[in-house]
This record gives C-alpha cells, structure tokens and sequence, in this order.
C-alpha cells in the first residue's frame, strides 16, 4: 500500500473508530470524507457504462444509509477502508442487478471490474450480509435482525418475536457467534 493510502486507511480508521465511541464531530468528518470518495467512485463506474451523474447520486445516498446502518458490523481490529470498499462494490453490483442494466453495457475492456479480485479479497461479496444471515437458524436470524440491524431494543424484539427476552438475547448471542465462524470459513476460502 503507498504512503498517501496508508495515510488514508488510518485517519479514516481513526474516524471510524471515535465515531463508534460516540464522537459526533469524527463521524461527521468520516461521512464527508466518505461522501467525496465514494462520489468519485461511482460517478466513474457509471460513465464507463454509459449512466450519468444522477444514478452515482442515488447509489451513494444508498451506500452511505448502508455504512450508517451497518457501522456496527464494523470490526475494529481489521482495516477500515475494505469494509467500505466492499459495501460499494456490493451496491454497485446490486444495482447492476436490479436495474437490469447488464453487464452487457459494460465494454469488454472494462469486464475485469466486474470480477477482479482486489485487496478487498478478506470481505468480499462473499460476506455478504443476507447471504451469512440465510446460513443460521431462523430464530436467531430474525433476533438478530430485529435487534442488531433494525435497532429495536431487547424487549420491543421479544414482544415482535413472541419470544422471551431472555431467548431474545441467547439467540443473538447465538446467531453473532455463529456468524462469527461463517465469517471466519469465507475468509478462509
């Protein structure tokens, strides 16, 4: 990694890192660190298949509510800036999917993109979140989405769940090691 990029991965980790810890200020300076990067980053993407500016606008609006919403997902003994980069490529992807606008719009010299392996190798699509989810139980699947991703407190979840609280917060602690482990398998491979 060059000089600049380092410097990059740890001012941003750094700003990770304190807006987890509740620092407003550090959060507020990662998103528009974040915003101006990932503008950039999309903005190319979508002229080399031929879509403008507005498209870049709308997926950035939709990988920023992902970071926000996934912050916590966030492990903070891993570089930062591969977290990012692989919720970006997702959504890209994502849409590419979605919209139908196939890969054929893509022109051929561009197609590695679409496949290449770049440092991101440790978290990529692979570690996709629903795809990790689909592979533990049900219970623990909708406990953890209703209190790690949708932020609900324990009871609110065992009062939507029909659980107890107590099963509420065994079947996240459950499920979390049991993605833990699936995390662990992905980076493996």
């Amino acid at each position: 990694m060059d000089e600049l990029a380092h410097f990059h991965e740890r001012e941003l980790r750094a700003l990770m890192i304190a807006s987890l810890d509740g620092d407003g200020g550090a959060y507020h300076q990662l998103l528009e660190r974040l915003t101006s990067h990932l503008r950039a980053y999309y903005r190319h993407r979508f002229a080399r298949i031929g879509h403008g500016p507005t498209e870049a606008e709308d997926l950035l609006q939709e990988a920023l509510i992902a970071i926000h919403t996934h912050r916590h997902t966030y492990d903070q003994s891993q570089p930062f800036t591969p977290w990012i980069h692989a919720i970006a490529r997702y959504k890209f992807l994502d849409y590419l999917r979605r919209t139908k606008s196939s890969f054929k719009d893509l022109p051929l010299e561009n197609a590695h993109e679409l496949t290449s392996n770049s440092d991101m190798k440790a978290v990529d699509s692979g570690l996709d979140l629903q795809q990790l989810l689909s592979k533990i139980s049900s219970k623990a699947r909708e406990a953890i989405q209703y209190v790690k991703l949708d932020g609900l407190s324990v009871s609110e979840a065992a009062a939507r769940s029909g659980m107890s609280e107590s099963a509420v917060k065994v079947a996240v602690h459950r499920g979390l090691k049991a993605l833990a482990l699936r995390i662990r398998e992905e980076r493996r491979t």
